[in-house]
């Protein structure tokens, strides 16, 4: 075979791998029918016929949801190539304006969870600058793609199930539950169980809302964090139990430093701030 007809060749295989390893386990000829079936088995759970009517109508399969599911990459940078990054100067100037915007509010949340304002702040700004990013695509359908197809369709059809719950409870439409790609959303990007489990109502309007209320926001994240072990009153560094809790917030390594490492910055600041009045 010719140099030329061989590289053609190589370059059609490729591009035939890639186009596979994009696509879906499933014929998405066949995502109407699960559906329904999904519809079925949602009323079987409890769920209100009501509930599950108003999240899945016109619900449709994202193949653009698959390709991003297919796309990630291996995370490669350092800590230091991700922490120069991701605590900006902007961020801590932020975070530092959020540190006192909302004082009365971290505080009583401290009390109530014993998560310090400090590493709820840092995640805050991490995921979404506090709230300007938290993304645009429709959950439901972002998380009943990734549950039609077969990669990890239990844990997705846990959240598309939640996704419904949290419609049912009156928290958020089906309309104003738009986020990232896999289906997390609001303004410290909670996937819909763990919504469903942590997202409280902390600011007394008679709804857990994570896209619109930052005390909601902040009090959430604090409950997710006792949750998975925080303990009151000890330090996040790497090693210990605040540390292993964060781990569970993000379990790459590289992010739980940063959120460790800006929380710190932020406390540090706001300690030079009160010393220096």
């Amino acid at each position: 075979m010719p140099a030329f007809a061989r590289t053609a060749f190589i370059a059609a295989l490729l591009l035939t791998a890639g186009q596979a390893s994009a696509a879906t386990c499933r014929d998405p000829a066949g995502f109407e029918k699960w559906l329904g079936d999904i519809q079925q088995e949602a009323v079987q759970q409890g769920i209100s016929p009501r509930a599950v009517q108003a999240g899945l109508a016109g619900v449709t399969f994202d193949q653009s949801v698959i390709n991003k599911d297919r796309g990630q990459k291996v995370f490669r940078q350092s800590f230091e190539q991700f922490s120069g990054r991701m605590v900006s100067s902007y961020r801590l100037k932020t975070g530092a304006a959020m540190l006192k915007r909302h004082a009365g509010t971290l505080s009583r949340i401290e009390q109530r969870y014993g998560v310090p304002a400090p590493v709820l702040v840092a995640i805050w700004g991490l995921e979404t600058d506090f709230g300007a990013v938290k993304g645009n695509m429709p959950v439901i359908r972002s998380v009943a793609t990734l549950a039609f197809d077969c990669r990890r369709s239990e844990m997705f059809q846990a959240h598309l199930f939640d996704a419904l719950r949290i419609v049912e409870r009156g928290d958020l439409s089906p309309a104003e539950m738009r986020g990232a790609w896999a289906g997390e959303m609001g303004q410290t990007q909670f996937m819909p169980s763990n919504y469903v489990t942590y997202a409280v109502d902390f600011d007394g309007d008679g709804r857990a809302d994570l896209l619109h209320s930052p005390t909601d926001v902040l009090a959430s994240t604090a409950n997710y964090l006792r949750g998975h072990g925080w303990v009151r009153g000890q330090d996040w560094s790497p090693g210990t139990a605040n540390f292993a809790a964060i781990r569970e917030w993000n379990k790459s390594q590289v992010y739980a430093q940063t959120i460790a490492y800006f929380a710190s910055r932020l406390a540090g600041n706001a300690t030079e701030a009160a010393a220096s009045q």
